[in-house]
């Protein structure tokens, strides 16, 4: 029999209330131990964080400031200057792979996330933010280039990559199998985890119902992961089609919208910057003074540009290349986008609306509310931008993180067609349940999943630190004088 509208209403609030409250214990469990935390002055210090920031300061020192070194290699290279091989392994171009994994990072935690840092740090968030991204360019460098060198063909030329084929060999080489094994297990579990982006389906409805005032949470999700699924089902090539066409369309979009609303308050930016500095180092209270800023911005920019988690990693595995290190070159360009461009346009948007102003040591629950009412200060219109844009980010990131999470579902249980599309159907059975309550258990979850990745994969990076930095000496001795 045939169920109606509220029916189904009811059976898809039934099915989320009815994992948010079986995931409550695990979340809380998960999230004390991978969000351990230390206090440091009012503040507390989540030790991952630590963790991932000081990866980062590592590899940026190792390999000689990569970060700076390797820009212009790696624009020129995602610009189609350098042909590979027609041999060469892989499924996607530089440039579709750069696209597939911004897809990932670029998503509603720019829009949404980043004035709840500011509103909990004060406006210094935004130079710890920028920072943190600086230094994670490093850490994509080394995490995207050791995936490409460590992926696996399968026989009808699929690329299976991703950290944990690093991680086991990483630790194996070293006299730990059986430890790589676990921990590249560990990963891969962490991944399947993550791949459940309720947030971007519960944010992206929130702005959704804000603009239009159409309260259809169940029909929306039903919806966004339609779309999801007709897309993931296609594999990384149609990813990378549709992430090459709305990727730049998207940060066109937003970052354009952006750009008019700072250009219309140019008069603020010299107070902006100004206090920007001041809350970074102290030298204002809000936000806790340094050490709150310090902590919500390194925490904003990871959770955004995910350096160091080696998720975006997986889509870049798939590059068509016969030198693995082109894709770590490339990959650098990932965390600047994400973070020193579009995370810090929307800061900027926040600070000099002053729309974070009413929000200071209380932010509203959903963070794009702030971000909409920085965009609805120019003109009354401009949400409507901002919607159209939430809904491609979160689109895009429900996209990638749906093959990473295929991708690791495919290390567990062996790379089948079966694996593969059993895996991306519950996935997109779960997201259809997104925006139709409030899933505070299971984000905590998710949050949880997406930051232990990085414990098993640092790891292996410090052990394959010596051998990446041959490689790249040996790369640039070969090739980068002449590509230049």
């Amino acid at each position: 029999m045939a169920c109606n509208g509220s029916t189904m209403i009811l059976l898809t609030a039934g099915l989320a209330e009815s994992l948010d409250t079986a995931f409550a214990p695990i979340s809380s469990f998960v999230s004390a131990i991978i969000f351990y935390s230390v206090p440091v002055g009012d503040a507390k210090l989540p030790l991952v964080v630590v963790w991932l920031i000081a990866a980062a300061a590592v590899l940026t020192l190792a390999l000689r400031f990569i970060n700076l070194r390797g820009f212009a290699h790696a624009v020129w290279l995602v610009s189609g200057n350098r042909k590979s091989g027609a041999a060469a392994a892989g499924e996607i171009s530089h440039f579709a792979a750069l696209s597939s994994a911004l897809s990932g990072t670029v998503g509603l935690g720019n829009i949404a996330s980043v004035p709840i840092a500011i509103a909990l740090g004060g406006p210094g968030a935004v130079f710890w933010m920028v920072l943190a991204g600086f230094l994670g360019m490093s850490s994509k460098f080394a995490e995207c280039a050791l995936a490409v060198k460590y992926r696996k063909i399968a026989p009808d030329g699929r690329v299976i990559g991703g950290p944990m084929y690093y991680i086991e060999d990483a630790f194996a080489r070293h006299g730990m199998k059986t430890l790589g094994k676990g921990a590249a297990i560990f990963f891969a579990v962490m991944a399947v985890g993550g791949s459940i982006s309720l947030f971007q389906v519960n944010q992206s409805y929130a702005q959704f119902s804000s603009v239009t005032g159409v309260d259809a949470p169940v029909l929306y999700g039903v919806i966004i992961s339609g779309l999801v699924l007709a897309v993931i089902l296609g594999g990384i090539r149609r990813i990378g089609f549709v992430s090459s066409v709305l990727v730049p369309m998207m940060g066109i979009l937003y970052v354009g919208c952006g750009l008019v609303i700072i250009a219309l308050n140019a008069g603020k930016l010299p107070a902006a910057f100004a206090t920007i500095f001041q809350s970074a180092f102290g030298l204002d209270a809000a936000g806790g003074g340094l050490v709150g800023a310090l902590i919500n911005g390194i925490r904003r920019a990871t959770y955004s540009n995910e350096a160091g988690v080696g998720s975006s990693a997986i889509a870049h595995a798939s590059v068509k290349t016969d030198e693995p290190l082109t894709e770590g070159y490339v990959a650098l360009l990932e965390p600047f986008i994400d973070t020193i461009i579009v995370c810090l346009i929307t800061a900027l948007v926040v600070i000099v609306t002053g729309a974070y102003e009413p929000f200071l040591f209380n932010p509203p629950e959903k963070g794009i509310e702030i971000t909409s009412a920085a965009y609805a200060s120019a003109f009354s219109w401009f949400p409507y931008l901002l919607l159209v844009a939430s809904m491609l980010f979160a689109f895009t990131t429900l996209v990638s993180w749906a093959f990473y999470g295929a991708q690791a579902a495919a290390y567990l249980f062996g790379p089948s067609k079966a694996v593969d599309v059993g895996f991306k159907l519950a996935l997109c059975l779960i997201l259809s349940t997104g925006a139709a309550v409030s899933l505070s258990s299971i984000i905590d979850f998710i949050d949880s999943m997406l930051f232990g990745m990085c414990i098993p994969k640092i790891i292996a990076l410090y052990l394959l630190l010596p051998e990446l930095r041959r490689d790249v000496k040996a790369y640039e001795a070969k090739y980068l004088k002449k590509a230049r």
